[in-house]
């Protein structure tokens, strides 16, 4: 390839990574995996003949979804094996990013973890079509599946999404008015301050990669929650913090001990109380909290 034509390929290629790197972390759940699957695009990519390219951005678009779910077929055998439960990993994201309503659902906690109940193919028909809105017959291109294959499992992927993300759209400032509970709870350790937020019927996961203490299974129900979060920050013995950041396109907490990063801390509210608290302690998860990821559903 002549340096023109590299030039062209990198020009395109940079002008279309946001969009692709999007695509790949909703596949993945994995920032660190979605930058192994860009830089296999990119050395696909550089090899092609753009003569016989009609549509850049499908074309890259297709690329990446190979690539993404030969990746996730490898990350679902690697979670088998994971310590304790394993959630997405966060993205320290910017207003822009709240802003695009659409997005910030798509790349939310909540949905994520709903996205890691589906099939490496379902999900990546999902992803493509409800959130990229990826024509079917370039869908069935990328997944190697026929138009009618991929109808149906858009079809099924849809109905068993549906099902289970929350059923309500919650502002930024209410989220932030809970996460001010959690943050009162953890600078007093009064229990009352985190039941008083809590649904009955709450689940907290944390994921500890095996490098934290965290719980090993899901914790469910109010009281149990609520004592497990202030038990384990008073357990740790030494100086928790806590500060509001924007995670995934939500408003999140970023905790510190004794100055050092510890977790972020994530929910999700239905009917005005959490049902869902994420907390990420892993710190091969928390690389991402140091600057700010651009994500697009555009390009």
């Amino acid at each position: 390839m002549t340096d023109d034509r590299v030039d062209e390929a990198t020009e395109t290629f940079v002008a279309y990574r946001n969009l692709l790197f999007t695509v790949a972390y909703e596949m993945l759940g994995s920032a660190a995996d979605a930058e192994d699957v860009l830089q296999e695009t990119w050395l696909r990519w550089v090899g092609v003949d753009l003569d016989q390219v009609r549509d850049k951005r499908a074309y890259l678009v297709r690329i990446t979804t190979r690539q993404a779910l030969d990746r996730l077929r490898a990350l679902s055998r690697r979670k088998e094996s994971y310590v304790g439960p394993w959630l997405p990993e966060p993205l320290l994201t910017s207003q822009d990013v709240a802003d695009d309503v659409e997005l910030a659902e798509s790349v939310s906690m909540a949905l994520m973890l709903v996205l890691e109940t589906l099939s490496p193919t379902e999900r990546a028909v999902f992803v493509l079509r409800e959130v990229f809105d990826v024509g079917y017959d370039e869908i069935a291109d990328a997944v190697g599946k026929s138009q009618a294959a991929v109808r149906q499992i858009a079809h099924r992927a849809k109905e068993h999404v549906e099902a289970r993300r929350p059923r309500e759209t919650v502002t930024a400032s209410q989220t932030r008015a809970v996460l001010e509970s959690f943050q009162r709870a953890i600078a007093t350790g009064d229990i009352q301050t985190l039941l008083d937020v809590l649904a009955p019927d709450v689940v907290l996961l944390s994921d500890g990669g095996g490098f934290k203490q965290a719980a090993l299974r899901p914790i469910l129900g109010a009281d149990k929650v609520a004592r497990f979060m202030v038990g384990a920050l008073t357990k740790a013995n030494a100086s928790v913090t806590s500060a509001p950041t924007a995670v995934n396109g939500s408003p999140a907490l970023f905790l510190r001990l004794d100055g050092e990063p510890d977790g972020v801390l994530a929910v999700t509210i239905e009917g005005a109380a959490v049902t869902g608290v994420y907390y990420v302690r892993n710190p091969e998860k928390l690389t991402r909290m140091e600057s700010e990821t651009p994500l697009t559903l555009g390009g």
